[in-house]
Order: C-alpha cells, then structure tokens, then sequence
C-alpha cells in the first residue's frame, strides 16, 4: 500500500508538471483578439493598421492604439491573393508595414511535438513503474533467504552496553571476560597454541539478564554485534533457514572480529530425529547448517557466537560437543546482593524520597530476576504519578512488589460481612502457623483486600536466599497451606472454594517430596517416573511410569499421609492459639491489612490486650 500511495504521489507530480509544461508554451505570450479577414480589410481601408506580421497561416495585426489582434486565413492562399479578392486599397495597404516570418522557435516544435509526446510519456512512466514493481518483488523474493540479524556497530555510542551496564552476574562476567580478552588480542591465546570456545550457550531463567551479557560482552570488545533470535532462521518453504544461517555467518566473517548472538536456540537447536517432517525437516536442516558452519572456524577465524536459552535440557547433543558450544555459563536468579545492584542500575533516572532504602526493597524481592526488578520499578513509577507525585516514595515500591507478586488491587471487588469474616479467618489460619513454626517463612502482611483472584493474601519472605531446601521447611510450608482450610472448618463448622489453590498447591509439594526428592521414609531414597516432552507436539505432556500399580497405591497413600500430618499439625497450632487468631481478625477487620511490626505486636507477650486495641485503632 505504501508503494502504490507513493507511485500515485509521482503520478500526480507528473501531470501537474505536464499541464504547466502546457500552460507555458501553449498558451499565448500577449493578449489577442480574434478578428475576421472583413473587418482587417476594412481597419487597413480605414488606415488604423499600423503593421501585418504574417506567420504560416496566421496573420497578426498591430493597430494604431497598439493593440493586436489575429487573423486565420487559407494555408494556400498568399496574403496578395486575399487582399485582392477583398479589394484592399492599394494606397492604404502602401502605408502598412508587412513582414512575412516563418514559425521555427521552441514554442512551434512544442505546439508540433506535444499532442504526441505527452500520451507516449505517460504510457512510458506507467510501464516504468510497472516494471519498477516487478523488480522489487523479484528483489524481494531473492533477499528471501538473507539473514534478518539486526547490527550494533562499535561506533553506536547511544546503544552500547558494558559490563558497567550490567548488574550482578559476577561469575558470568568472569568467564566472559576470557571472550573480551581474545577478540581484543587474539593472538596472545594463538601464540600458546590455545582455542578459545566457538560458542557459549548462556543458560537461565527468563529475565535474567542473558542479551544484556551478550550485548555488554560485544561493548567490551568494541566489536560488531549481530543479534537474532531462533525463530527468524525457520520459515514454512524449505531451505530458508539454511540460506539465512549461511548469509549469517558470511556477514559475521565479513566483519570479523565480532559477537554472532542467537536468541531462544531451543527454537532450531532441539533434538533431531522427533520431528514430524524427519531428515527434511526445516528446522533440523536449519540446525545442521549451523552445526556446519560452527565447524567451519578455523583458530584465526575472530567469530564468538554466543546463544542463549532457558531449556538446555533438549537440546541437541552435537551443539553441545566441544568445538561448538563448549562452554556454559549459567545465569541464576539474582542473590540479594545482586538484587541492590541491579535496583540501582534501574533506579538512575528515577527520582526516589528520602525513605526509599534499596536494601530493604531487595531483601523483600527473593526470587525476583533482572527484568522483574526493572518493570517492579516502572510500576512504582506509574502508581506515584498517577497520585501526581514528584518523587516515588517506599510506600509506591512496596505496592508494585505486591502488584507484581499478587496482582492489582480489586478495589470493586467487595465482599460482604460473612465473606469478610471468613477470609479474616482464612488468612489468619495461614499467618498464625506460619508465625508458630520455626521452620516457616516469616510473615511480612496480611490483608483481606482482594488483589488478582485470591480474596485475600499472606505475604511470606524469607529472611535469607535459599539454594537447599530441607524436608521440615517443606513440612511446615504444607501446614501453613492446609492452615486456611482447616482454620475455616474449625471455626465455621463448613469450607468454602477459597482453598482450592492452596490444597493443589500442597499435592504439589507432596508429589515433589515422594516423587523427586526421595524424603518418604515409606517408599525410600528413589525417584518415580520420567517426564518425557514430544517436541513437536509441547512441553512435558507425557509421564513414563516406571513403577508397578502397587508402588502407584503406596504413592497415593503416602501424599494422602503428608497432608493430614500437615492438618493435624495446623490444627493443634490453631487450638492452642486460638486466642492469638481472633486478635488477628479483630485487627483484619478493622483495618484490612496488617504490616509485620502490627502483626509481631499481636504476639508479643509483654503486652496486654489494651496495647492490641490501641494496634486496632
């Protein structure tokens, strides 16, 4: 569409162009009146002609008061013959001046030339263009099969990236730093006869940082940087993805030394051999053009490709052999440390309140990536404008963390008193256990504010990163989720569906304990079935069970014993502190939300039940 509005815009030039073209030959240089030959014989009988000026078969008369007038007569016939068929006064005509002239100048071609002209031109532009067309959609069709990698020259200052840029990750950065050291001085390795890798698969959750690495490691080297991701290789007709890998790699060498990033490589790299297509395939043709063209480096040849995935677990193994992509580095979910250096790269441009301790915002983000940290920012950003703020404050940051975890506030999402009343006591359930085991998380806040499509919530973070999780932290995270449940029954004789997630949840964990980490002292130190993913088809949709139907009843029976040790445990906490759950949910109902210095009031033992009350108000 873009092409034909502006072929039409051309079109339009054109006939603009002609008609002035037009206007400026054709149209006459001095004002003429038109005369018939009876009146000029009568104006030269009556001696007001001053001049004739004959041109082929047209005759200009110039009158006395100087103005001109024209006169068509016969191409054949001469001036001489007409005056003496009209019987001009000889006298008269004597007093004349006549000049006879032949009509050679431009204007004369043009007025010859245009009426012919102008229809061929037109028919020439429109095949012009025509064909312009033709030879752009066979352009098109033959760039098909080029590469779409998009470049970073060295030179783009505005776009470049650091390891300055780059928070946390020091590992990663430490074995980078080898690839930033051989293609600033290469021949440092080749002097000592050392092969630096081919490739480096960066591996790690979404979010974590892998482009921003790649595109900081290619900053560092001040080399080009060619990004694209796995899916642009493959296309419906065959062989794309094969060309597209050639010209890839034959613009890398062009501009060697340079970083070849490829993004989401499980997109072509997976296993071969569980396509629907077999050995014609497009995406395993794709996979083994890259595997050839990797092979084709030789030690001199300065081209990093650095790939980037979060499931390296199906790759195909002739990627990962040394002499392709040899060399992982794994980029986990950032520790607190990394946490705070990250918020403060984000926080730059972002004016912050005096209260805003960094610190305390990544000690209450565990789990939370790069990516997770950068939108947790733009969201206290927006909630601090929208309430026309200048600077944001603690208060807008620790609402996006809750926002990001939990969900936006529903505000319209009211329940009534009993509803109330219930959630009340299903989320002190949760907060009350969670409080009385050791091993549970502590409690940050709750709150009956609907948010997401939970009625309530309870807020639990660790106090430190976890990297092992023991079997009594799993125990007492399955009693704070059966806490809800149970609480409800207790106190309300009946359930409600507000449990459902949390009794899915805990199966979960169960399956987990028994199936994966071998800590049922029923069934033993062993795993239970093998997930299999069909590649073609999605992700983990088949379960190969490698026990008998007996051992599948014992699993049954031990995850149904799990989580009524988990009841029994909730329960006894519930009774006991019975006392300790109302005085949360007077202060729930009052209030709504209780932060965790109000809640860790509640229990303090050295205060009275006045001091709850003062809490309350």
């Amino acid at each position: 569409m873009k092409n034909i509005a502006r072929n039409l815009f051309y079109v339009f030039i054109a006939f603009i162009s002609i008609s002035l073209l037009f206007s400026t030959y054709l149209s006459p240089t001095q004002n003429k009146t038109d005369m018939d030959i009876t009146t000029m014989v009568e104006k030269i009988n009556n001696g007001d002609v001053k001049s004739i000026k004959i041109i082929n078969d047209k005759i200009d008369l110039t009158l006395k008061d100087d103005t001109v007038a024209e006169v068509s007569k016969e191409p054949t016939e001469s001036l001489g013959e007409l005056f003496k068929n009209y019987n001009v006064n000889p006298d008269q005509l004597k007093q004349v001046k006549v000049e006879v002239t032949q009509d050679s100048s431009v204007d004369s071609w043009l007025k010859l030339l245009l009426p012919f002209l102008i229809p061929f031109v037109l028919v020439a532009a429109f095949i012009y263009i025509m064909m312009r067309q033709v030879q752009g959609a066979n352009s098109r069709a033959m760039m098909f099969g080029q590469s779409k990698a998009r470049e970073v020259a060295p030179q783009d200052k505005k776009n470049k990236v650091t390891f300055r840029d780059v928070a946390g990750a020091k590992e990663a950065k430490e074995e980078l730093a080898e690839i930033v050291e051989f293609l600033k001085n290469p021949k440092k390795f080749i002097n000592l006869g050392a092969r630096i890798p081919k490739g480096v698969l960066l591996v790690g959750p979404p979010g974590t940082g892998k482009t921003l690495l790649s595109r900081a490691v290619a900053g560092e080297a001040n080399v080009p940087f060619f990004s694209i991701s796995g899916s642009e290789f493959v296309e419906m007709f065959v062989g794309v993805g094969a060309s597209r890998v050639r010209d890839l790699f034959r613009k890398a060498k062009r501009n060697s030394p340079c970083i070849v990033f490829i993004d989401e490589l499980d997109a072509v790299g997976r296993q071969r051999g569980a396509g629907l297509g077999g050995s014609n395939d497009e995406r395993e043709q794709t996979l083994n053009q890259i595997l050839v063209e990797m092979d084709g480096f030789d030690v001199t040849t300065n081209i990093i490709v650095i790939a980037a995935t979060n499931r390296p677990d199906i790759l195909d193994a002739a990627l990962l052999r040394p002499g392709r992509f040899d060399r992982r580095v794994v980029l986990d979910a950032p520790s607190i440390d990394d946490r705070e250096a990250i918020l403060k790269v984000h926080a730059r441009k972002k004016p912050f309140s005096d209260d805003v301790d960094l610190r305390k915002v990544a000690q209450r983000t565990p789990g939370f990536t790069g990516a997770d940290l950068n939108n947790l920012l733009n969201e206290a950003a927006i909630f601090a404008a929208r309430k026309n703020k200048t600077k944001i404050d603690l208060a807008d940051i620790l609402e996006s963390i809750e926002k990001v975890i939990l969900g936006p506030e529903r505000k319209s999402h009211l329940l009534s008193e009993h509803e109330k009343k219930v959630t009340a006591y299903h989320e002190a359930g949760h907060a009350l256990v969670a409080h009385e085991l050791p091993n549970a998380d502590p409690v940050h806040k709750v709150s009956v504010v609907s948010r997401g499509r939970a009625a309530g919530y309870t807020l639990k973070l660790p106090l430190r990163d976890k990297y092992l999780q023991t079997k009594e932290e799993f125990l007492a995270e399955l009693a704070v989720l059966v806490a809800g449940h149970v609480t409800e029954k207790e106190v309300f004789g009946d359930v409600t569906t507000g449990a459902s997630n949390d009794l899915r949840e805990a199966t979960k964990i169960t399956k987990q304990l028994i199936m994966q980490y071998g800590m049922s002292d029923v069934l033993g130190q062993r795993t239970f079935g093998k997930r299999e993913e069909l590649i073609f088809l999605g992700k983990e949709i088949t379960e190969q069970r490698d026990y008998s139907e007996k051992v599948a009843e014992q699993i049954d029976g031990e995850i149904s014993r799990f989580i009524a040790d988990a009841i029994k445990t909730a329960l006894n906490i519930i009774k006991k502190k019975r006392n300790k759950m109302d005085d949360i949910v007077e202060v729930l109902m009052k209030k709504e939300t209780i932060e965790q210095a109000e809640f860790e009031a509640i229990f303090d033992e050295g205060k009275e039940k006045s001091n709850i009350t003062e809490v309350i108000s």
